[in-house]
């Protein structure tokens, strides 16, 4: 566990990597605009997980950028994630670093379950729990060639959701999937 130095845990991973990961974000242009191509992604990660809401996720040391988003259509979350929530349903593609479970997964370099939110101390009090009602996360990490981990694929519900194994081995293999694709796109293919 990291703690700050009055002693406090520290609900979002400090991130050594971040400065590296943006250099690597902004030389393949990804990270700061919406992508046609991410946000197809994002809606078949919906469709094969079930899930209601999907990203593809950019992390820079300050916040979280959703270049690939599904959401439910008409769906307004709870506090408003954010200014450019038009074309998303009313979800923002932006959101705090400290929000969510995406920089853990980035952090970690692993994936991560979390069938109910709640049952577990460290996750429970992150804010998207409030503010925008997510009680279940599916989360990869998406490593390039380079082994920076430039984000995550991830899917969130707003009701528990028991995605075991299966759905373990899912994301992973959807983040494989996504790699690919960012290397053939980098290589001209």
């Amino acid at each position: 566990m990291t703690f700050d130095p009055t002693g406090h845990l520290l609900l979002t991973p400090v991130d050594p990597e971040a400065p590296v990961r943006v250099r690597r974000l902004r030389q393949l242009g990804f990270g700061d605009r919406p992508d046609p191509a991410f946000d197809e992604f994002a809606h078949r990660l919906a469709e094969v997980t079930g899930a209601p809401y999907s990203m593809v996720n950019f992390i820079d040391e300050n916040q979280q950028f959703f270049a690939g988003l599904h959401t439910p259509a008409g769906t307004q979350t709870g506090a408003d994630l954010n200014a450019t929530a038009a074309s998303t349903g009313g979800v923002s593609r932006f959101m705090a670093r400290d929000h969510g479970y995406c920089p853990h997964v980035v952090v970690r370099r692993k994936a991560l379950v979390l069938e109910d939110v709640c049952d577990y101390p460290r996750f429970a009090g992150n804010p998207v729990v409030d503010e925008i009602g997510i009680r279940s996360y599916l989360g990869a990490p998406l490593i390039d060639r380079t082994g920076i981990a430039l984000g995550t694929i991830c899917v969130v519900d707003t009701e528990p959701r028991p995605w075991g194994r299966a759905g373990l081995e899912t994301i992973k293999s959807l983040a494989a999937e996504l790699i690919e694709q960012i290397h053939r796109r980098e290589d001209g293919i």
